[in-house]
């Protein structure tokens, strides 16, 4: 498979396509080699319109809504940023020239991502995604969908920084960036989104007698 054509084929017909205009993030997204972050034999789906399986029960956003998420979160060269979850998010930002921590929980997800991160001076940490890497950030950002979202996620944003994340507690979520702000985190649905649900963030069953 020619991955180089590839990319460049995902940048046009699911990025740009989609008011995706960042340059920054183009660029990046045709240089940043989405398929050595997915579990080998996933390779063939890296770029096509799905979700790529990394390792058991996670998966990669497809190119489309990640693009749009990180589009919409504004990132500027020199930003902190928080790749909770989300690999390829942070080798795009980071190839993007922001300051990335990607953070895993899971041993075998790591196993896969890490050692194209580390090509790419991507730094990497294992902690629960509930509890963020210890800092202030510009910038989260989670690849995948939450049906809420925790608290120390928003604390861990710098005054002006944004958190972007697909809430989702139906088929279809929706992808908001919440914002800090002196007074309190505003927060603002941007695009109807559906990626799988990361694992211990779903819908919380209620019970009725």
């Amino acid at each position: 498979m020619d991955y180089v054509a590839a990319r460049n084929n995902m940048v046009e017909s699911q990025v740009r396509v989609n008011d995706v205009t960042d340059m920054a993030l183009q660029r990046a997204m045709r240089h940043v080699e989405r398929e050595r972050l997915c579990a080998q034999s996933q390779g063939f789906a890296a770029y096509g319109e799905v979700e790529a399986m990394i390792a058991p029960n996670r998966y990669l956003m497809k190119a489309r809504d990640i693009s749009k998420l990180m589009h919409v979160l504004s990132p500027k060269a020199g930003e902190s940023v928080l790749a909770i979850a989300a690999p390829y998010a942070g080798a795009v930002l980071a190839h993007a020239g922001l300051d990335v921590i990607v953070q895993e929980e899971d041993a075998r997800t790591l196993a896969v991502v890490e050692p194209y991160l580390k090509t790419l001076g991507v730094k990497t940490q294992t902690q629960g995604f509930a509890t963020p890497v210890a800092g202030e950030y510009d910038l989260i950002i989670i690849e995948g969908a939450v049906s809420e979202v925790p608290d120390a996620w928003l604390k861990a944003l710098k005054i002006g920084g944004r958190l972007g994340v697909v809430v989702r507690t139906s088929a279809v979520g929706k992808a908001t960036v919440f914002t800090k702000l002196d007074s309190g985190v505003s927060a603002g649905e941007v695009f109807d989104s559906s990626p799988s649900i990361l694992s211990g963030f779903e819908k919380t069953k209620s019970f009725v007698f």
